[in-house]
């Protein structure tokens, strides 16, 4: 059956995300594009911080940066500082650019370790131009010092998630997507093929369609409730399964830092994400260790400032759809599954479903290889950015609570404990299956939490010292001048994107 309507169910960011990428369809075809959703339904509105990926999804709808940041409240944000992880008293940030440039054709820390073999003492952060920003809260952008002899700087943002899918609604509905208000009362499946035919609103309209986007969150109406997929459980490598969520003020003043904060507690950890006006904060942590009022009162006691609301309770189950696409609907955001924020990975899940629906899709009907397809490459994401996730509670030291001994002596996927070994014997990271998260990255949370390379490729041992030398000083010199020319942050979205008051 040839795919007319198009039927998104559950709006939030995930919701509006699709409706605005899939809107380019209607561009020279004949597609209808609808949008189901409650007013009287919250969205969780958890994850606020993005990561690089997420400026091109905006690219890609053609949305001016600065108009898109002022009307989200949106800073910048050059990685996350990672405090309490390894062990108590140890901070890193894990930034969104590598460190160096490759030499001779093996990575840049492979060379920095022989360099530390020999005596040189400067940390490999000095090296990356994102990480010593964020310390100094500087900021700018690649295009405002464009120079070949200049390191580029990496981006992402922090933004208002409710205010990012109002203002993604407007874009949609200007594109032609249809919003329809209300609940979804009943769900009909065809007979025959076990495809949704469609739902009906709890005013009694019935809204057909051909393809169904299932964004109705941790609910999962149409993905799960209707078509019983089944789940796969993560909570033995994720244990955490509860997560408190306060905005507040920066009373003191402070400027919003361009870094999200991840800070280990007793059972768990909490973030921060500054944004121009007010402070995202949530509690993440594990309820067979620590009760909602003391979570609660961990999270009070580590604000920037007066709370703006009450604390949102959430609950969860780490984990993923056994199936993201059954038979005629897709699941995106929480309905297909949740990942704890702890790398802000939860908007670009969304973002890189609706790349692969797009890119596998066709308007002539569903195929079994487009499903199968978009089911092995979504799985295999989920399982690379699980195992990274995994990496910051097993590669610990704590050992001050129950749930850190938990965490430091469970069981991992063998593809973890292949990656973590290989990096010990000589530095050597593979980059499997075009995953998420890079070398670079794997490189600084390994070494943030503590992990230490035994050697180096043994290439590095062949490039020639002097010269080497000579191009160390160089990187370390290009970045503190970049740095030091850089704007404050808080001047740059001053003057670029400002938003209005609240």
């Amino acid at each position: 059956m040839p795919i007319k309507n198009i039927v998104i169910v559950g709006g939030g960011t995930a919701g509006w995300m699709a409706a605005s990428a899939l809107s380019r369809l209607k561009a020279g075809n004949d597609v209808n594009i609808t949008l189901v959703e409650s007013e009287q339904i919250g969205t969780v509105g958890v994850g606020e911080a993005t990561i690089p990926p997420f400026i091109e999804f905006n690219n890609l709808l053609e949305i001016d940066e600065a108009e898109m940041m002022a009307a989200c409240q949106a800073t910048f944000k050059l990685g996350i500082q990672f405090s309490n992880w390894g062990k108590q008293g140890d901070s890193y940030i894990h930034p969104f650019g590598g460190y160096g440039y490759g030499m001779g054709g093996i990575s840049f820390h492979q060379v920095w370790h022989r360099f530390q073999a020999g005596g040189d003492k400067r940390p490999i952060q000095v090296f990356n131009l994102e990480t010593m920003a964020a310390y100094f809260g500087k900021f700018a952008r690649t295009k405002d010092y464009q120079r070949d002899d200049l390191p580029p700087i990496n981006y992402a943002y922090h933004l208002d998630a409710t205010r990012y899918a109002q203002f993604l609604r407007a874009y949609a509905e200007q594109r032609g997507v249809v919003r329809r208000e209300g609940r979804v009362a009943d769900v009909t499946l065809n007979n025959e093929s076990g495809f949704v035919d469609s739902v009906t609103m709890d005013d009694g309209t019935v809204i057909s369609g051909d393809l169904f986007v299932d964004c109705s969150g941790f609910r999962g109406l149409l993905i799960e409730q209707a078509l019983g997929t089944g789940y796969e459980d993560w909570s033995h490598y994720l244990p955490c399964n509860r997560a408190v969520a306060l905005p507040c003020n920066r009373d003191d003043g402070s400027p919003p830092s361009p870094f999200t904060k991840a800070t280990a507690h007793s059972a768990g950890w909490q973030w921060q994400v500054p944004l121009q006006h007010r402070n995202g904060n949530g509690h993440v942590y594990c309820s067979e260790f620590m009760d909602d009022d003391e979570a609660h009162d961990i999270l009070v006691g580590n604000l920037a400032g007066k709370p703006t609301a009450e604390p949102n309770f959430l609950r969860f189950v780490t984990g993923r759809r056994k199936k993201f696409w059954n038979k005629n609907v897709v699941a995106l955001g929480l309905a297909a599954g949740f990942m704890e924020p702890l790398e802000s990975t939860s908007i670009h899940l969304i973002n890189t479903g609706i790349n692969k629906l797009i890119a596998v899709a066709s308007l002539d009907g569903i195929t079994q290889t487009q499903e199968d397809a978009f089911n092995r490459f979504t799985g295999k994401e989920y399982e690379r950015i699980r195992d990274f996730l995994i990496l910051h509670y097993n590669s610990t030291t704590r050992d001050d609570s129950e749930f850190w001994n938990y965490c430091r002596t469970m069981s991992v996927p063998d593809s973890l404990t292949e990656k973590v070994e290989l990096f010990k014997a000589n530095g050597q990271i593979f980059r499997e299956d075009d995953e998420l998260f890079t070398e670079s990255s794997w490189t600084a949370v390994m070494m943030g939490q503590g992990i230490a390379m035994n050697g180096h490729s043994p290439v590095a041992d062949t490039l020639e010292m002097p010269k080497l030398r000579t191009e160390f000083d160089e990187i370390e010199k290009s970045i503190k001048f970049v740095v030091h020319h850089m704007p404050s942050h808080q001047e740059y979205l001053a003057k670029y994107c400002p938003a209005p008051p609240m």
